[in-house]
């Protein structure tokens, strides 16, 4: 039976629930989900347990400090999700940090007397994993064939950059920078991005968690490309948060600093939702790795230089 009320805790499902043409039976969101805009005047079923704002070293000792304690970093919000009475609740299961665990939800709902919402609960790790979520969310509410077809325009809109990219000659070699202070790279799904777009990507694997790497690193690889894509953070407050980079002394020195190649993207909106505007995050990346053959119209919304 289909679904008639969804509530969606992590931006990425709440991309997909609309893709599959289910957004009007959303009746709640994650303090996170912000589009389609519209999205923003359901009700709130979760917050994080530490202050958002500040820097990207202040944002990381905060959470540190949660997780070392054992707590989980976001709060769900048992009596509003109930008074929703969802039917279907999407959660995740991939990143305690990135948004509400299926564990919390399980805890809320396990409370709840008489009928219990279906638990969808996603955990990409791969682009092959993303496609396996949308499939996954669409089986649960009922329409598998939006699914299948949902999937296949997105995989036929990669596949058609990923060929052109291979035609180019050997592509920069790119570091993603998906947090500024400490330094992260980007991992899961990114490596496969920045290939498919046609550069080498020396930081991170496919599939695995973002990793942290250290300034000597940096140095020694010394990209042709840098790419900066913290998680949460939209270009305004990227380059806000670039001094943390550039006051270093070995920031002057990088091959992609002296070469004018660093860029600023909108981690939040693109590249951190695995969802289906994974898409335009590829897009955005063939635009900067290889300008002179892919025009999307991303710049100046989904990326800039630096």
């Amino acid at each position: 039976m289909t679904p008639q009320r969804i509530v969606s805790l992590i931006p990425s499902s709440t991309e997909i629930v609309c893709a599959l043409e289910f957004d009007h039976l959303l009746v709640g969101r994650s303090h996170e989900c912000d589009y389609p805009e519209w999205v923003r005047r359901l009700p709130v079923c979760t917050e994080p347990k530490f202050n958002p704002e500040g820097s990207s070293y202040e944002i990381d000792r905060r959470v540190k400090a949660i997780l070392d304690q054992a707590l989980s970093v976001y709060r769900v919000h048992g009596d509003v999700l109930r008074d929703l009475r969802p039917d279907v609740i999407i959660t995740q299961a991939q990143c305690e940090v990135c948004a509400v665990s299926l564990r919390e939800v399980e805890e809320v709902v396990g409370q709840w007397v008489g009928t219990r919402p279906r638990i969808i609960s996603l955990e990409p790790g791969t682009l092959a994993d993303v496609w396996a979520g949308i499939q996954q969310v669409a089986e649960g509410l009922g329409v598998p064939e939006r699914g299948t077809e949902l999937v296949k325009n997105l995989k036929q809109r990669v596949f058609a950059i990923a060929a052109m990219a291979r035609t180019l000659p050997p592509g920069p070699t790119v570091a993603c920078i998906e947090w500024i202070e400490p330094l992260m790279a980007a991992g899961n799904w990114l490596p496969e991005l920045v290939e498919m777009a046609g550069g080498v990507n020396l930081f991170g694997e496919a599939g695995k968690h973002s990793p942290w790497m250290t300034w000597e690193e940096l140095v020694q690889k010394d990209p042709n490309v840098i790419v900066v894509l913290p998680c949460g953070f939209d270009i305004k407050r990227t380059r806000e948060e670039m001094p943390a980079l550039t006051q270093r002394p070995e920031w002057s020195h990088l091959r992609a600093v002296r070469s004018g190649r660093v860029y600023l993207t909108d981690g939040n909106q693109y590249f951190n939702r695995p969802g289906p505007r994974l898409m335009e995050s590829l897009e955005i990346l063939a635009e900067i790795l290889h300008p002179e053959v892919f025009r999307f119209g991303h710049e100046g919304s989904g990326w800039e230089h630096f």
